[in-house]
């Protein structure tokens, strides 16, 4: 007796959103098939029915990855009536944020793989970073530089968080995180 296609679509979104967090927390070269489909519940054999490859699992996972970051920058913005941009600016540079990158905003974490990747990849890469722009711009109730401020706030933001994963100075990664807040709020 076979599975319903409702049954069949929830089990491939699980496994992509487990895959989506693994590869924002350990990376795209560490994803393997049999350990992901045991965390998700099924054989290794059953990924067949869902992937055509480890590869079109990681454009998928990663496309998936990417998506899922406008939510949580619009209900960021959103938590701070008065000032959008310093709410977004705040959530986005948490230590939190920094601390939990399964969760976290996937142009962070999927920026270097994304730079050695395919037109598939670079295309999903390139779309997020445009529609945070939108996003952020629009906070910026149409001033006139508007989209340049937006691409220096995007590119501060994903770089803190970079840098404050990547050092070992726990000290020094608060004050990346700090300072940068700062500066753009």
């Amino acid at each position: 007796m076979g599975h319903s296609q409702a049954e069949k679509a929830a089990t491939r979104e699980r496994v992509l959103r487990i895959a989506s967090r693994k590869i924002r927390s350990e990376g795209i070269s560490s994803l393997g098939i049999a350990d992901l489909m045991k965390e998700a519940g099924l054989t290794h054999g059953g990924f067949y029915k869902h992937f055509a490859s480890r590869d079109d699992l990681i454009a998928q996972a990663a496309a998936a990855a990417l998506a899922e970051g406008s939510a949580k920058m619009e209900r960021s913005a959103r938590k701070n009536d008065e000032d959008p941009r310093a709410g977004l600016v705040e959530a986005y540079l948490a230590k939190q944020h920094r601390d939990v990158p399964a969760t976290g905003c996937a142009l962070v974490s999927l920026g270097g793989p994304a730079a050695r990747g395919d037109a598939e990849f670079k295309d999903a890469y390139e779309k997020q970073v445009r529609t945070y722009l939108d996003l952020i711009a629009g906070l910026d109730d149409g001033a006139e530089d508007a989209r340049a401020k937006a691409m220096l706030t995007l590119s501060a933001l994903v770089g803190a968080v970079l840098m404050a994963r990547a050092v070992a100075d726990k000290d020094f990664s608060d004050e990346l995180l700090e300072t940068v807040t700062a500066q753009l709020t």
